[in-house]
């Protein structure tokens, strides 16, 4: 079973009132990007360890281990990144609840940071909650989600500044050819420097490690899901040097691109 952060495909939701699993992402994965998805339940992650870069109802959230997304019902949304991750996905229906008056203001995801002693509470109630499912023990269940959600404050999401926002979410777009720092400044319309500072202090990372994650991230689904020749996948990451290409995907993986193509193949 695959334990990146994402819901099985071929798995009729609309039947399940709830489901969790564990997720773990710090063996090597053949691709991030994981595509645009929409349940019929409501979705969250929570993150213990890592970092998972989430794209839903048009915003970018970067969760931090101690960070929990709620995704509405019938919310479009798609994982863009993630990197060595461990936590715990899944999904409920209002009806698993005794009380779903905390929910009645989920119009948009949540986005909620908890901090020490807080998070361990938090990861060890959602260990219970997958123990709890695994066993059929639906009245755990609800209380441990009657719990959870009266921690969950409404409107207190750490949203990423518009200029970060709009920087990623143009980043991370499949159908967007990957520029550089002065291509996304301009597109947003504000100096590099400016952008280059937001990004930082709201991500902990410069601008050019994000494009060189994207740049990976890309790489990767191109060599896994298309027969496109290796040099042509350098260029349609923005790099046209296949040598420095080959370069780049080694030191990132630890692989060659044919090497990875064909391991992944295997």
């Amino acid at each position: 079973m695959s334990n990146r952060p994402h819901w099985q495909p071929g798995i009729d939701y609309s039947s399940r009132r709830f489901y969790i699993r564990r997720m773990n992402t710090l063996k090597p994965a053949g691709t991030n990007e994981i595509p645009v998805a929409k349940l019929p339940l409501i979705g969250f992650i929570y993150v213990t360890k890592g970092e998972v870069l989430v794209e839903a109802d048009g915003n970018s959230y970067l969760c931090h281990p101690g960070h929990i997304l709620i995704i509405p019902a019938l919310c479009p949304f798609a994982i863009r990144y993630y990197k060595d991750a461990t936590g715990y996905t899944g999904a409920f229906d209002t009806t698993v609840l005794a009380d779903s008056k905390p929910l009645r203001f989920l119009t948009s995801p949540i986005h909620q940071a908890f901090w020490f002693d807080e998070a361990v509470f938090m990861a060890e109630l959602f260990n219970m909650m997958l123990n709890s499912f695994e066993k059929g023990d639906d009245v755990f269940i609800e209380k441990g989600l009657d719990l959870f959600l009266s921690i969950i404050k409404s409107g207190q999401s750490p949203i990423l500044p518009q200029a970060v926002n709009l920087f990623l979410e143009t980043l991370f777009n499949p159908q967007r050819s990957i520029d550089s720092l002065s291509g996304y400044a301009q597109a947003a319309g504000i100096s590099e420097n400016y952008l280059s500072r937001q990004v930082k202090q709201s991500t902990a990372r410069s601008v050019g490690a994000w494009i060189d994650i994207a740049r990976l991230v890309r790489a990767k689904k191109l060599l896994t899901g298309t027969s496109m020749p290796i040099i042509d996948v350098a260029s349609a990451v923005g790099l046209d040097d296949q040598s420095y290409f080959a370069r780049f995907f080694k030191k990132e993986t630890g692989q060659t691109p044919s090497e990875f193509r064909k391991n992944m193949q295997g």
